[in-house]
């Protein structure tokens, strides 16, 4: 056993922060419009944010979908969207992740569609109905929907660190840095464009992540490791939330999970209890939203004041779990 596993679980951690409330990420009201980012290369953005966005990619040949949404029927929506910006036949769907708001959508595509994604996602998908346990907190009264399917759809392709995928005159990397919101989280990345789709592991700056099977080792050394590996990076389009700058949000992450681990690492060997941790942690958010972040969000069609006061309340819900989760990688690696 590698000395960084043992700052990994096994499976997301079931435990949350007294009274924490987590992301709505019910399909009710979400609607994707495309944002073209480059020829060929178009984000799919959810309108209600923290809601997820998706994307297309398509050469000369073929088509590929990035993330099949929370329920089979965002899954045909996200193909519908597709095909509005180009009639290049579906050939590939690429999941950042193996949470089900990524993945569970991937039943409602065609068999002749290829599913990839890492290995470590695909090596994740074995519960499903574990999975829908986690994501049912999620769905703010929509929890119905999960009963309308009873399989999940696998991965037919799966990569360790790196995979390649020409479009026709169009190529799409996959890369697999390390852990960080889960194990197996996939950048999928366009050179043409300098565009990432970073699912779950990179928000943009100002926003806040969320930790849940593991702590801010693996997850700085991953981080590192894309900043070294897509050095022509300019875009991100995360999972969930607005369009950022790529090398801005890498930093602005790598900076908060430093000081994070120094924080709790340093109050749990001083033997604080976790209930007493969250307020000696510094909270990025005590005070507001970031300027620049609470600018992005503004570019959405949703009444802006509302919105921020929204986003602003889950970043400080997100930061309370991440150090919870350090705190319990902490208490696993004494």
């Amino acid at each position: 056993m590698s000395e960084l596993s043992h700052h990994l679980l096994d499976r997301e951690i079931r435990e949350r922060p007294p009274e924490y409330y987590g992301p709505n990420l019910s399909p009710v009201g979400l609607e994707l419009r495309a944002q073209e980012l480059g020829t060929g290369v178009h984000a799919l953005m959810a309108t209600v944010p923290p809601k997820d966005n998706n994307g297309v990619v398509f050469g000369t040949k073929a088509s590929l979908v990035i993330d099949s949404g929370v329920t089979p029927g965002i899954g045909a929506q996200v193909q519908r969207v597709a095909k509005e910006v180009t009639d290049r036949p579906l050939r590939y769907l690429a999941n950042t992740t193996y949470h089900g708001d990524h993945t569970f959508g991937n039943i409602a595509f065609p068999d002749d569609v290829t599913v990839i994604t890492s290995r470590e996602n695909r090596d994740n998908m074995h519960d499903l109905a574990y999975e829908k346990e986690m994501r049912s907190r999620n769905m703010y009264g929509a929890e119905a929907e999960f009963d309308a399917f009873t399989a999940w759809r696998l991965p037919d392709v799966v990569f360790d660190t790196y995979a390649e995928i020409d479009l026709g005159d169009t190529t799409v990397e996959l890369h697999r840095f390390g852990p960080g919101n889960g194990p197996g989280d996939t950048i999928v990345y366009v050179p043409s464009a300098r565009t990432a789709w970073t699912g779950n592991f990179l928000c943009a700056a100002g926003s806040s992540h969320m930790m849940l099977q593991g702590g801010p080792v693996p997850y700085i050394q991953g981080l590192r490791a894309m900043k070294a590996g897509l050095p022509e990076l300019e875009t991100i389009v995360p999972g969930h939330g607005p369009i950022g700058d790529g090398p801005q949000a890498i930093d602005a992450l790598l900076a908060y999970l430093e000081r994070l681990q120094e924080e709790v690492s340093t109050a749990y060997q001083a033997g604080v209890p976790i209930d007493d941790v969250y307020a000696r942690c510094t909270d990025p958010w005590a005070d507001g939203l970031d300027p620049e972040f609470a600018a992005r969000l503004d570019a959405y069609p949703s009444p802006p004041a509302p919105m921020h006061a929204d986003f602003l309340g889950l970043c400080r819900q997100l930061h309370r779990i991440c150090v919870m989760m350090t705190y319990r990688i902490c208490e696993k690696v004494s």
